[in-house]
């Protein structure tokens, strides 16, 4: 079957007169245009894709699908047994029997299967799972809210007193201003990647991930990882609702003319990292250290100017790292040098708080802005070498 193509009447340029994150001119209708490659476009004339199109087509492009309720943008009710009965998602019989029970868990490229679910529950919406399907897709939201404290703003990003947060009201004025400090385009006003407007007057920018990074997502603006006030990150953990999907409260509209999305900006995945939205990396497990960096290790004694000197030896990678590009090795050797100093620590041969300091003050040295991911690692390669305490009689090594 061939794909349509979604198709809409504006872009998301604000106007005069409207509330943030809306649009003149887009009242879309629903319909169908097809071609090669393309997706389903509503327009005002033609009636409406039906879903199973555009679950076929989201599948066709690598963006596993699972059923919506109807009307809701909730996954689909599990079956009776699914709900009388707490198990993994990894562990229920419904999935490879090609039911949809737990959500986005049990999203599907199977284009039999998507036909046979929404065939048989043609008011099913469209969920893609985000992390299967490779994307990385920034939710703006446009809730009439109060204004967080000032840290919660921007998470990581000082504002001072003196600056003025008067209008500041939303989503989009929030990851405006980030991207107005960094230099860079808003992401809602990209014209090059697939953006879907909300029935809430919210806005989905949709990229693509490269590389092989396990983007996490961030739903609800949680201190602990946001990007910014009212703007979440749908990736691998969440699905993101697909455009043409119809709620009770309205339909989710492509804006503007790109309906593929694209690659995400290497600025926006800098500002994600620093904010958390990757894992913690795995403390390796010990590996043979170089002898000489054993032998001036374990040679620093107990007094003060050996535990400088052993202070200094540990933290040398790391600081090196400053010296060269982006990602050229420093979650590793910043990994390795809280998991040494975590066991020197453990044996009694440094003070916590003097060598955690200073590893965490080196590692900012070396990546400035990068707080929330630093002390991830930190706080994991600490913990794993406070397990096995390095003793000058030979330790671990």
């Amino acid at each position: 079957m061939p794909a349509a193509e979604l198709r809409s009447s504006g872009s998301p340029s604000q106007q005069p007169g409207q509330e943030p994150g809306q649009e003149v001119g887009q009242e879309l209708g629903s319909g169908l245009r097809r071609g090669p490659a393309q997706a389903s476009v509503p327009s005002r004339t033609q009636p409406a894709a039906a879903p199973v199109v555009t679950a076929q087509w989201c599948a066709r492009r690598g963006w596993p699908v699972h059923p919506l309720a109807p009307g809701r943008k909730t996954p689909a009710a599990n079956c009776t047994r699914c709900r009388n009965g707490a198990h993994a998602p990894a562990d229920c019989p419904c999935l490879p029997a090609g039911r949809w029970c737990h959500g986005f868990y049990s999203a599907t490229l199977n284009q039999e299967r998507i036909r046979q679910w929404w065939g048989q529950h043609p008011g099913f919406g469209i969920g893609v799972s985000c992390g299967p399907a490779g994307l990385v897709v920034i939710d703006i939201d446009a809730h009439p809210a109060e204004l967080p404290a000032r840290d919660r703003i921007l998470p990581g990003i000082t504002i001072g007193d003196q600056i003025d947060l008067r209008g500041l009201a939303n989503g989009f004025h929030t990851l405006g201003v980030l991207a107005a400090l960094r230099g860079r385009e808003n992401p809602a006003e990209d014209a090059t990647t697939l953006r879907v407007r909300t029935p809430s007057g919210g806005l989905h920018v949709w990229y693509r991930a490269t590389g092989n990074r396990k983007w996490l997502s961030s739903v609800g603006s949680s201190p602990g990882r946001a990007l910014a006030w009212q703007v979440d990150i749908r990736a691998h953990g969440s699905y993101i609702i697909a455009p043409g999907t119809r709620t009770d409260h309205g339909t989710y509209t492509p804006v503007g003319e790109a309906r593929e999305p694209a690659a995400l900006p290497s600025w926006l995945a800098q500002e994600l990292d620093r904010t958390g939205h990757l894992p913690a990396p795995s403390v390796p497990a010990p590996r043979p250290v170089p002898p000489r960096a054993r032998q001036a290790v374990l040679a620093a004694g107990g007094g003060r100017a050996e535990g400088v000197h052993t202070l200094a030896t540990v933290l040398a990678p790391v600081e090196a790292c400053g010296q060269a590009a982006e990602g050229a090795g420093f979650s590793d050797a910043l990994n390795r040098a809280a998991y040494t100093l975590g066991g020197l620590i453990a044996a009694g041969r440094l003070p916590r708080q003097e060598a955690e300091q200073a590893l965490e003050d080196a590692a900012l040295r070396a990546r400035p802005g990068q707080e929330s991911r630093i002390r991830q690692i930190i706080g994991s390669g600490l913990t794993a070498g406070m397990k096995k305490p390095l003793h000058a009689t030979g330790g671990r090594w």
